[in-house]
């Protein structure tokens, strides 16, 4: 039966193959502990005046720039207002109109396999979509889709993600859905760093060509991610897009930029809950806070900006670490999904001079510790250490105390015990002011055998 020891609360969503621990008295104490580090004992030296930049306002409006965050629609009939249910009305008989004097009759008049003649609730929750695009609108918002559905027929976007495009280099890399937030969406995420590299970018992008192939590829990305949605009332009715905006070449990706937004924003209405910018460059606050104005409350709701360095800190807040990748502080890695649903983290904060131990009582001889351990931002020193429970035994050292990396993905390790013990994580912040978004999980999977016994004691 394992135990194991953190310096504040386990997270209730936890389960990692040790349920048993659950029942056992008291299984969580503190052992926290918190050290001086010489900035503690230093004067605080009297503020001077200084006159602000243009750019340091700009980047503190951004930056405390304060937007309520965007409630989804529900997509139910009942909670539309009575303007908005007359103009879902006036649409369906607009559409319907459309489809009678239409050659091809009802058969173009369907997208993602909903057929919005169809009369049922997914229909609506589709037509509304495109009603909310255009403020309610219903002129603008037949337009719309009319517009969208041509466009979906020529491109070929029902079946295009059926396709083998040949880009196999950028899968998990440029534009790939990975996992879920913590409200159910999946989640989209976007990262052109590696066009920063000109042979990269030539084969990509060298010619128009190239780059409508690469558009094409784009739009399967997200027609796949599309397919994960419920389109039911009160459902899970969009995706999360989390842009890394690290090492993008601004100019080089200006024209395959725009044609992206374009795309997306003609044929793709409200099917994005929330857009996560992280490792965002000053620059790209700055213009924020000078555009940020001319935006809609709502398009504002759905956005949120991260600095560089912040990128778990940030998606935590909407992400479970079991879900996140490993490269953005999460503990998913590609092979994950080859053992099925990702298995739940414990998740804990470590604020500035602190060390948090981590121990896993209970390990019997012969058993096998699995742990995953992240630390968002590391820039600190990690352990881990074996005790065993004989007085006469030696504690050893499974990983030397060493600092890890701000760049460092999660550690993935194991240990097999030769008698029984505990384990203990240590993450000692000792050295550093600013707390940090922590996340581990480990499974002790027990020998089944006398003979396993034997051979792990030999």
């Amino acid at each position: 039966m394992q135990r194991f020891h953190l310096g504040l609360p386990h997270s209730p969503h936890s389960s990692m193959d040790h349920t048993k621990s659950t029942t056992s008295p008291s299984p969580i104490t503190t052992t926290t502990t918190t050290t001086t580090t010489p900035f503690h004992d230093l004067p605080e030296a009297s503020p001077k005046p200084y006159k602000k930049s243009i750019v340091t306002t700009l980047m503190e409006a951004a930056t405390t720039l304060s937007t309520p965050s965007f409630k989804e629609d529900t997509y139910f009939i009942s909670l539309l207002k009575s303007s908005e249910k007359k103009a879902l009305q006036d649409l369906k008989n607009k559409l319907l109109a459309s489809s009678e004097s239409n050659s091809n009759n009802n058969a173009c008049f369907s997208m993602w396999g909903v057929p919005l003649l169809g009369g049922d609730d997914r229909a609506d929750v589709l037509l509304l979509k495109f009603l909310r695009a255009r403020d309610f609108r219903v002129n603008d918002a037949l337009n719309m889709l009319l517009k969208c559905l041509a466009w979906r027929a020529e491109f070929g976007a029902e079946n295009v993600v059926d396709e083998e495009l040949g880009f196999k280099e950028l899968e998990n890399v440029v534009a790939y859905t990975h996992g879920y937030d913590r409200e159910g969406h999946p989640v989209c995420y976007n990262a052109y760093g590696v066009f920063k590299d000109k042979d990269m970018y030539e084969r990509v992008f060298g010619d128009e060509e190239k780059l409508n192939k690469f558009l094409r590829w784009r739009v399967q990305v997200l027609e796949r991610g599309i397919k994960l949605l419920h389109f039911r009332p009160g459902g899970v009715n969009s995706l999360i897009q989390v842009t890394d905006l690290k090492d993008m070449p601004k100019r080089e990706l200006r024209v395959a930029s725009n044609q992206i937004l374009s795309m997306f924003q003609d044929n793709y209405p409200e099917l994005v809950a929330r857009k996560i910018f992280i490792n965002v460059p000053w620059y790209f606050t700055m213009l924020y806070s000078v555009f940020s104005p001319f935006l809609t409350q709502r398009t504002k709701s759905k956005f949120v900006i991260s600095k560089e360095g912040n990128a778990a800190e940030t998606l935590y807040k909407f992400i479970r670490p079991e879900d996140i990748p490993v490269r953005y502080g999460g503990l998913s890695r590609p092979s994950d999904s080859q053992n099925g649903p990702p298995k739940p983290a414990s998740e804990f904060t470590i604020k500035g001079g602190e060390k948090v131990n981590i121990q896993i009582e209970g390990i019997e001889s012969g058993a096998t510790m699995t742990w995953d351990i992240v630390v968002g931002g590391w820039e600190l020193e990690y352990s881990a250490e074996f005790v065993p429970m004989a007085k006469d035994s030696y504690t050893i050292a499974v990983e030397k105390a060493r600092k890890i990396e701000a760049s460092e993905e999660a550690i993935h390790n194991s240990f097999t015990s030769k008698e029984g013990g505990k384990m203990v994580l240590s993450v000692d912040n000792s050295a550093s002011r600013k707390k940090k978004v922590a996340a581990y999980r480990y499974v002790v999977r027990k020998c089944t055998t006398p003979s396993e016994v034997q051979l792990h004691a030999k």
